[in-house]
């Protein structure tokens, strides 16, 4: 059940995770919102997504923790197996790190419930779990439990095959069109249609400049079936149980899971190249096995059994891009947000996405609900101004977690092994975003109604 009535209208652009949690969050807040989506139809596609504490966090307060339950049975579950990291050469295990919270102190407790009316966190007394797990599995399992939850369980309304051609905003409203000309009107919309994002387009005006710049580095990626690892006796371990391996080297790294009790496996290798992005709005291209097998030459050669089980055609390659900060995620006339990647892209090593985007969700939702459908501009401002410093902070840390795995002096991570460690900073898994958009709300927005900020 919703919060009392704000009658502001919401179109969301994009059912990505930001979208579908920027409208699961708007109707937690009372808001009425629509999704458009320009997929034609919704597909289970993607591989491997990690959503940390800090997004679970969220998932938890939505359908009184039932989705949070369903989102966990579909992760892989590598409590006992950890996360292990290889020298790349050798193989050698170097650390095991742990998964998880510790044991008894994760999840949703027994019988918790939410409040009555959906909205607020756990019952009073009851609070959150002391620490929240994280959330990793297959992309588009994840996603579909959420988009079927969004579209069924709270009867949120989302258009397929619906490509925006046209934004409009005026100083008491906005509208979007659709390719089909289809003109629909709004208090507000937002902008989670991705990395190449239309929506930022208006926002930033025309003959912007913005462009991501080379990163230098490409993944290959990739999730198909195990059955061909259990058959070969160098492999077979790891179609017995949900694993988690890691082999860093000089220049890359080589990440392999296996889920559903190990009968499905995918694999990422982020690498070094020299090939430029010609086209920012598409830069991803079916990736060549004998490239990769190449590229691991000198390493530990288990890798090569593994990557050549790739079935043909199952590879795409990825080039990496640094986006550097928007001026501004609101339009002029503030009716029109950006949220997720449209706003901040995020390099996979950050393992910070989806997680930002969610974070984007509640926040935006919050702001609108206490600034009322009056101070709509004011709102999306206040929205920025909560979110722009943490994701600024938190892209950086694409770049220095690939540094530092590519970059490991063996002989110092033998002394601190911990080191090698995936950071988890409680500063960015423990963070309530809802409490924070809470605290620091008022004060914001004065500033921007005064005309301070």
């Amino acid at each position: 059940m919703a919060a009392s009535d704000t009658a502001i209208k919401v179109l969301v652009v994009g059912a990505r995770f930001g979208g579908l949690a920027a409208a699961i969050e708007c109707h937690r807040q009372g808001h009425h919102v629509e999704i458009y989506e320009s997929f034609p139809e919704h597909k289970v596609l993607g591989d491997m997504i990690t959503l940390g504490a800090n997004a679970s966090r969220i998932v938890f307060r939505w359908d009184k923790g039932q989705l949070m339950k369903q989102l966990l049975m579909l992760s892989m579950n590598i409590r006992e197996y950890g996360f292990r990291i290889h020298k790349y050469d050798t193989g050698e295990i170097i650390f095991v790190q742990s998964h998880g919270p510790p044991k008894g102190k994760e999840g949703i407790p027994s019988g918790m419930g939410m409040p009555p009316n959906g909205v607020g966190g756990p019952p009073p007394g009851m609070g959150m779990p002391p620490k929240l797990p994280h959330i990793g599995g297959h992309r588009g399992e994840l996603h579909a439990a959420i988009y079927t939850y969004a579209r069924d369980k709270l009867q949120i309304p989302i258009h397929l095959g619906n490509n925006i051609t046209e934004y409009e905003e005026g100083d008491d409203g906005c509208a979007l069109v659709t390719s089909t000309g289809e003109k629909v009107y709004a208090d507000v919309i937002i902008g989670a249609d991705g990395v190449r994002s239309k929506a930022r387009d208006r926002v930033l005006g025309v003959g912007h400049d913005w462009k991501p710049a080379n990163s230098g580095f490409a993944v290959w990626r990739t999730w198909f079936p195990s059955t061909e690892l259990a058959k070969d006796p160098k492999t077979e371990e790891f179609t017995k149980e949900d694993t988690f391996n890691g082999w860093l080297g000089p220049d890359q790294h080589f990440l392999f899971c296996t889920l559903k009790g190990g009968k499905e496996c995918c694999w990422f290798l982020t690498h070094r190249t020299d090939r430029e992005i010609q086209d920012f709005r598409s830069w991803s291209s079916p990736g060549d096995l004998q490239d990769v097998v190449k590229t691991l030459e000198g390493w530990d050669p288990l890798l090569k059994s593994i990557v050549e089980k790739t079935p043909a055609g199952n590879i795409n390659e990825w080039k990496l891009a640094n986006w550097p900060p928007l001026s501004s995620w609101v339009s002029e006339q503030g009716r029109i947000a950006l949220l997720g990647d449209s706003a901040h892209p995020f390099l996979p090593s950050s393992a910070q996405g989806a997680g930002q985007a969610m974070e984007d969700a509640v926040t935006f939702a919050l702001c609108l609900k206490k600034a009322g459908k009056g101070n709509v501009p004011a709102a999306l401002r206040t929205y920025q101004d909560i979110r722009y410093d943490r994701v600024k902070t938190l892209q950086k840390t694409g770049d220095t977690n690939r540094e530092r795995w590519h970059g490991v002096d063996w002989e110092e991570a033998r002394k601190n092994p911990e080191s090698l460690a995936l950071p988890r900073e409680d500063w960015i898994y423990e963070f309530d975003t809802e409490k924070h958009a809470e605290d620091v709300f008022e004060d914001l927005f004065s500033k921007r109604i005064n005309g301070v900020a």
